[in-house]
């Protein structure tokens, strides 16, 4: 009786199969990692844009949260209950910045143009600017114009829009739109 070993089936992969495997993998691995390149350097950085909300958010703030007269702030008149229009005003307010007046402005008239600093002087980080319009808006501020079906503004009610836009080195615009009103009489 002879015993010859029974042959085995072969298993596993062959030296060739193996390199064949990994050129295949790697192929695919590169197409991949350049796809989310492409990706990440077509996209806008988020971390810019959030920046550039923040600096919208705080101008926008400045800028309503200014005093919105029918009087220049110089005017003893400006914050009395009585004024009640330009015509009761020595100095009176327009629109557009004022010659030797610096930020924070005295009224929200005085805010319009590009700034590359906040209210304190500081710069924004490198590469933004904020511009702010200010604008009367016609669509709440005239006479007798309705908010609701039921309420119309008072006669002595204005209305200014307020728009403000921040780029960073051409990327997308961070834009906000506010509303700031003036009524009076105002009470003490």
């Amino acid at each position: 009786m002879s015993f010859k070993p029974a042959r085995r089936a072969q298993s596993g992969v062959s030296l060739i199969e193996l390199v064949m495997f990994i050129v295949i993998v790697g192929i695919a691995v590169v197409g991949v990692l350049r796809v989310f390149d492409l990706g990440a350097r077509n996209s806008p950085d988020p971390m810019r844009r959030k920046q550039a909300l923040a600096i919208a958010e705080s101008m926008m703030e400045e800028v309503r949260l200014a005093h919105f007269t029918f009087c220049d702030g110089n005017d003893p008149k400006a914050e009395l209950p009585e004024t009640l229009s330009t015509a009761d005003c020595a100095i009176k307010e327009g629109m557009g910045q004022e010659a030797n007046n610096s930020r924070p402005f005295d009224n929200v008239n005085d805010y319009g143009g590009s700034y590359t600093n906040d209210a304190a002087g500081n710069p924004f980080p490198a590469g933004y600017t904020a511009t702010v319009v200010v604008v009367t808006d016609g669509t709440l501020g005239p006479a007798g114009a309705q908010i609701a079906s039921d309420v119309a503004l008072p006669d002595n009610m204005r209305v200014l829009r307020i728009t403000v836009t921040v780029r960073h080195n051409g990327d997308d615009d961070v834009v906000l739109d506010g509303y700031r009103t003036r009524y009076a009489p105002r009470s003490l």
